[in-house]
């Protein structure tokens, strides 16, 4: 097991974010879905918790054969995908990810987001209970992202918001900007099989890492096109933003398995995929 706790500041408010964060996963969900690989929705509704309250709870399928390295691609079936469960009792979430393929891989995240610069330690004394990890904070504007993930009009050195007159970001701008929040997440990686653990664990964390980068600086670079939502506005965004997306993926799926099911074990799982 391999925990990290991730610090990731945003010139917004916690309940601006509230918008943003809907509108950004969705956005994103759908640009990253291609060739019968992306997010898959599942479900999305209405869930109530006695110790947290009212809430949201979605389930969705991520299927990322072509972003796994080669060592892992050559023991996964053609058709994988990542089960990812979420309940939303914002500003508080807990997210799972498992994969009935590796049954001994899950990744627990639980986020908690406050009106401050990363500089609450004590935020999770309770979900820690004693239990060592490594604090990393994330610059989403002088992080450097991957090549493949950058776009100049999500660089956040150079974008200024036409809505929120935010930006553009100064190197130290966390220790000047106002609002600013910070999203606290607890990251904890297993993949309990003797000669990989390590390996895999670290090379979900570096995975992990980059999409919270990613994802953060979209939340900020798009912010004119939510800043004006409600949260109605932004459930419905969401909920035709799902369509689109798994009419996406599904179809290419069922193209991909006509084409090239190899196997008994790629139309098992495409099949319970499209079920």
């Amino acid at each position: 097991m391999l925990m990290k706790e991730y610090r990731i500041c945003m010139p917004l408010t916690v309940e601006e974010y509230r918008i943003g964060q809907l509108y950004m996963i969705s956005k994103h969900s759908h640009e990253q879905s291609d060739r019968g690989e992306g997010v898959e929705v599942v479900q999305n509704e209405p869930y109530e918790d006695p110790a947290h309250g009212q809430g949201q709870y979605t389930e969705k399928r991520v299927y990322l054969n072509s972003k796994l390295p080669s060592w892992a691609r050559a023991v996964v079936p053609k058709i994988f995908y990542v089960t990812e469960k979420a309940w939303n009792y914002y500003p508080y979430t807990i997210t799972e990810y498992t994969c009935s393929f590796l049954p001994k891989f899950s990744i627990h995240i639980e986020t908690k987001y406050e009106d401050n610069k990363g500089c609450n330690d004590n935020i999770f004394d309770t979900e820690l209970k004693d239990q060592e990890r490594e604090v990393c904070f994330i610059d989403i504007a002088y992080d450097e992202i991957p090549e493949r993930y950058y776009k100049e009009s999500e660089d956040l050195r150079y974008f200024k918001s036409e809505k929120t007159s935010r930006g553009i970001l100064q190197e130290g701008w966390r220790d000047t900007q106002d609002p600013i929040m910070c999203s606290y997440k607890l990251v904890t990686v297993k993949f309990e099989v003797w000669g990989l653990q390590t390996r895999v664990e670290q090379f979900v964390h570096k995975v992990v890492r980059d999409v919270l980068l990613l994802g953060h600086r979209q939340a900020f670079a798009w912010v004119d096109e939510w800043i004006d939502m409600t949260l109605d506005d932004v459930r419905d965004y969401e909920r035709k933003m799902h369509e689109k997306t798994n009419i996406k993926v599904c179809h290419e799926q069922q193209e991909h398995s006509t084409t090239n099911a190899s196997s008994l074990d790629d139309i098992e799982i495409h099949d319970k995929a499209s079920t």
